[in-house]
């Protein structure tokens, strides 16, 4: 492997394997990260703080070890970066809050520490939306993130930092957050692969924005991988996925292999549009076009499907979303909306009415939720004895122009020339969140805009190895990632972005 730019833009299992042929050292290509992100990550401000120090000492024990024959495990010696909501041992983890500005952990979150484990080099931090709670990405601690496509544009939230430095090329590989599309949105957004596994396989504890300290995460968030290619989505959940460590003395993780042996043998369900939902055409066109791409491979079956009532489950999805949510508000917060809620007329079905209800619920209520929900799981495994995967838009729109008011409310995105709401972006996303399913975001053309699409695709429960084989299948039918056109700090007039230091983050 030559030692340029185009080594960043790699895989990461191309990266992985020079490193064990030893065609390019940890330490090189550390250092060629770390060139790319002081060129480029000024105008986008993707990544918020670097650990140079304790990294290119780790790249050197890695090369060392290498030259000895001794491999720590998969990732050794990949210098790759982490979302900011993952607590990193002795370098500050903010989660874009304020308040958690100079928080420096005492330990690792688990799952950064199997990261380190199968020998990663964790050299830095990606931004994110404070506490991962918006779409976009930017905090009062470091800013906002732009686009690399389009630097006037959002990267997606809350794990748009982490999309926007893989795009980029400042980053071989990333670890993000899932709650509501989190990491699909952004992969959307930025042209990457992102992967949303199935609910509970992998080790949650030490990722915010639950407080530090806490032991449990609320019951729809996860970790998700993000990469260059859909190959790298499992060498990622190869090192994740795996109990906690106090369920590992009697739980075993044994993901069943793909369902299909070659596209022939695939049914594949198409859920592409849904008039309370719309897609804007220059998405539906790309989409369009990767389904007519699949027609010509012969696939088993391709068929229209309705998972789930939309209605119905954007209205179960907004009282488990906002239950779950509510325990991170302060105490004031919350107590002002219980006072809101319960002055509510009982005939007010307005979008404020609606909010203050779930977000106030009671436990009974919330447990009527959880049925419902497994209702709707009973209708996705319905689905999945027909079907052994199901495509979906990730988002309605393209990757959205900068909007910051504070009111989220106010905000509006434009799809198909009429305004619709803000957070129609999550639509698309929240049904697979709901049911604790795989879903993977896989690039798959750029529109009319010249803006990447995401093509959702959503698997059985555990099937996460279906979704990713599906997504190699589609990556080698489409070509998969392509490098945004992103120019070099200071030459396209964007506002540089407040990137830190080791000497200003580490204890």
């Amino acid at each position: 492997m030559t030692l340029d730019d185009g080594a960043v833009l790699a895989p990461a299992a191309v990266l992985t394997a020079a490193l064990r042929r030893r065609e390019i050292s940890s330490r090189e290509l550390l250092d060629l990260y770390l060139a790319r992100v002081e060129a480029v990550n000024p105008a986008l401000n993707a990544v918020v703080t670097l650990d140079v120090e304790r990294a290119r000492r780790e790249a050197a024990e890695a090369d060392r070890a290498t030259a000895a024959g001794a491999r720590t495990g998969p990732l050794h010696g990949l210098p790759m970066t982490v979302k900011d909501t993952l607590e990193t041992e002795g370098l500050r983890t903010t989660a874009g809050a304020a308040e958690l500005a100079e928080h420096v952990p005492a330990r690792d979150a688990d799952s950064v520490a199997l990261l380190r484990r199968a020998g990663a080099v964790v050299f830095g931090k990606t931004n994110t939306a404070t506490y991962a709670s918006d779409a976009q990405t930017y905090n009062p601690v470091f800013g906002t993130t732009n686009n690399p496509w389009d630097t006037s544009r959002a990267p997606g939230g809350s794990s748009g930092g982490a999309a926007a430095a893989l795009a980029a090329g400042l980053t071989s590989l990333e670890l993000g957050g899932e709650l509501s599309g989190s990491a699909r949105y952004p992969a959307h957004c930025c042209g990457v692969f992102a992967l949303r596994p199935s609910f509970g396989i992998v080790p949650m504890r030490g990722h915010i924005p639950r407080q530090p300290g806490s032991l449990k995460t609320n019951d729809m968030v996860t970790l998700a991988p993000l990469a260059r290619s859909a190959a790298d989505l499992d060498l990622l959940l190869d090192v994740l996925a795996r109990p906690a460590a106090d369920k590992a003395p009697a739980w075993r993780l044994d993901l069943p292999a793909p369902r299909a042996e070659s596209l022939g043998g695939l049914r594949v369900g198409l859920w592409l549009d849904d008039p309370l939902c719309p897609v804007d055409a220059e998405v539906g066109d790309v989409l369009a076009a990767a389904v007519d791409a699949l027609k010509g491979t012969g696939v088993a079956r391709l068929a229209d499907v309705t998972p789930v009532d939309r209605a119905t489950h954007d209205r179960l999805y907004e009282r488990l979303l906002q239950g779950a949510v509510s325990l991170g508000l302060p105490a004031p917060v919350y107590a002002a909306n219980q006072a809101a809620a319960a002055a509510l007329a009982p005939d007010d079905d307005s979008p404020r009415a609606s909010f203050l209800r779930a977000a106030t619920l009671s436990h009974r209520d919330w447990l009527a939720a959880d049925e419902e929900r497994e209702h709707q799981r009973a209708r996705w495994a319905e689905v999945f004895d027909e079907f052994d995967v199901v495509l979906s838009p990730v988002a309605p729109v393209v990757a959205t122009p900068h909007d910051q008011r504070p009111d989220l409310s106010a905000r509006r995105i434009t799809v198909n020339g009429a305004q619709r709401p803000y957070w129609d972006i999550i639509r698309w996303t929240s049904p697979a969140t709901a049911a604790g399913l795989p879903a993977a975001s896989v690039p798959v053309g750029v529109a009319r805009s010249g803006l990447p699409v995401g093509l959702q695709v959503v698997g059985p429960h555990l099937h996460d190895r279906t979704v990713t084989w599906f997504a190699r299948r589609v990556s080698e039918l489409l070509g998969g990632f392509q490098a945004p056109p992103l120019r070099a700090a200071g030459n396209d007039g964007a506002s540089p972005g407040s990137s830190r230091t080791e000497g200003a983050d580490r204890a």
